[in-house]
């Protein structure tokens, strides 16, 4: 039997994306050093929502470089009983969303996206649907 373990992308500053991610209402549960040649590589920085055993691996790595997103990279998605007060709980620390909620489709979801430290998307869906 196959599981879903996490998702990786590479951060630029992790007292920000910490922050951010936190704010969403993840916590971190652990770091780990990579030493390749006894030099420290790479810090992976792993958080998830409690209760819930996927994750999220932020890499930082330690010689400097920036990235692009890239093309292929969409966003990933999470789900909140609130999605207002979500949003108002995020604009206190001075996280906004790309535009206002909306619905995809006649009595869907509200959604709306922000984006984190190294511009990434995240996208936030209110689970109930109305």
């Amino acid at each position: 039997m196959a599981t879903y373990l996490h998702t990786m992308y590479r951060i630029t500053d992790p007292e920000r994306s910490r922050a951010f991610y936190e704010a969403l209402g993840m916590e971190l549960r652990r770091d780990m050093d990579i030493v390749r040649n006894g030099e420290r590589e790479a810090t992976n920085y792993f958080f998830g929502f409690p209760g819930q055993d996927e994750e999220l691996e932020l890499t930082l790595n330690h010689d400097a470089r920036t990235y692009d997103n890239g093309t292929g990279y969409g966003h990933i998605a999470i789900g909140v009983d609130d999605l207002a007060g979500t949003l108002a709980r995020l604009k206190e620390q001075g996280i906004e969303p790309e535009r206002e909620p909306y619905r995809v489709r006649e009595g869907g979801s509200l959604l709306c996206f922000v984006r984190d430290p190294d511009d990434y998307r995240i996208e936030i869906i209110e689970h109930s649907g109305s």
